[in-house]
């Protein structure tokens, strides 16, 4: 029966994981910095040119090209406490788009 409660309790965060951060905070306190225009080739939030081809390629695309780097997007985007789903929220809220099923 312990086996299965820790089992329970280990499995249970992946099954319901969600954003610990507001995504409004984590952009304004790190991902503004290069979103907010100063940087060319970051999309700027709400700019649907920019973002609706990188939203075709997919959310787990989009994290990945966070979490790894990609081009002139340092690692993680320079947010240590992000977690995937904190990712995944900011490009949301950045894209102004709403979440797929």
């Amino acid at each position: 029966m312990t086996k299965w409660l820790l089992a329970a309790g280990v499995l249970m965060p992946l099954y319901s994981a969600q954003a610990t951060q507001d995504p409004e905070a984590v952009y304004n306190r790190v991902c503004g910095a290069c979103h907010s225009g100063q940087l060319p080739m970051a999309p700027a939030r709400g700019d649907q040119d920019a973002w609706t081809p990188r939203l075709a390629k997919g959310m787990g695309t989009l994290v990945q090209h966070v979490t790894q780097g990609f081009k002139a997007m340092p690692p993680r985007g320079l947010c240590m406490d992000c977690s995937a789903e904190d990712y995944q929220a900011i490009i949301l809220w950045m894209s102004e788009s709403k979440p797929g099923p």
